[in-house]
């Protein structure tokens, strides 16, 4: 890391060696398990929040309520970035490799297909192990309803409202991790992902891996319902109108507004000189 201390030059220098030596080179297998874990990670940030939140708005109001949400949410980035795991959304930043000829389109295509895939299974995963805990029976069943209504609120997004959202979610989680790299300590790595990915959730902004969690979660719970259900709320309403669009969205939004701008300002002019 000392690389990236040196200033906003290196940095980009820095993610887009370590980021093509990290994410490009490991094998199938390990995309897989470590994808796995990465969906599981965002799920246990998406759980924990629901949980603190679901009954909190009365009492402090939405605005607090979010802010709280936002925080606890955090600890699924954070287990990405300390623990190590494949998230598809922050892998957008692996086209600063590919802009800077540290990595093939192939690699990196390869390195989306499998984790995007490998973070559903570790959401899915989560959301069997939680359904069989009967942890959304919480609070006489106030935790399932708060869960199901996170996924009506999600599937009933129009298209645009959903890739907007899933742009602007993404901007700020690729933040996150590209400030977190130049961390030198643990404390900073958190805190440097800790304020972004709170600011997405405050903002309502659409996360895909996360609703990989709570979309199937809410479908899940569609049996158990005494509050009206969205005809959305389907495994094909799921993929169609949220999933596709906030997938396309967090692409843009990492891999344009992060990685695209910082290769043009830090690393194309460097290449030109030399």
């Amino acid at each position: 890391m000392s690389e990236a201390s040196t200033g906003p030059v290196s940095t980009a220098a820095y993610l887009s060696r370590t980021l093509n030596q990290k994410k490009t080179q490991r094998s199938v297998l390990q995309l897989v398990l470590l994808g796995v874990l990465a969906g599981a990670y965002i799920g246990f940030g998406a759980q924990y929040a629901t949980t603190v939140t679901h009954d909190l708005a009365p009492v402090v109001g939405l605005g607090l309520s979010r802010l709280v949400g936002g925080i606890t949410f955090s600890i699924g980035i954070i287990l990405v970035l300390l623990a190590g795991a494949e998230l598809f959304t922050g892998n957008a930043l692996l086209v600063l490799s590919v802009l800077d000829r540290q990595a093939s389109v192939r690699q990196l295509l390869r390195n989306w297909g499998i984790v995007y895939f490998a973070n559903f299974a570790g959401a899915l995963l989560l959301v069997l192990l939680v359904r069989l805990s009967g942890l959304d029976q919480t609070a006489s069943g106030a935790l399932g309803s708060a869960a199901l209504n996170i996924a009506n609120t999600k599937v009933d997004l129009t298209f645009l409202q959903a890739f907007t959202r899933g742009i602007l979610c993404n901007w700020l989680v690729c933040l996150a991790i590209w400030m977190a790299s130049q961390a030198s300590s643990i404390p900073a790595k958190i805190l440097a992902a800790m304020f972004p990915v709170t600011a997405f959730v405050v903002s309502g902004f659409e996360h895909s891996v996360a609703n990989m969690y709570f979309i199937p979660l809410g479908i899940a719970l569609r049996s158990t319902a005494v509050e009206a259900v969205s005809a959305r709320l389907t495994v094909g309403g799921m993929l169609v109108h949220n999933l596709l669009p906030v997938t396309l969205g967090n692409i843009v939004g990492g891999a344009l507004f992060v990685a695209m701008i910082y290769w043009m300002v830090e690393l194309r002019p460097a290449r030109s000189v030399a």
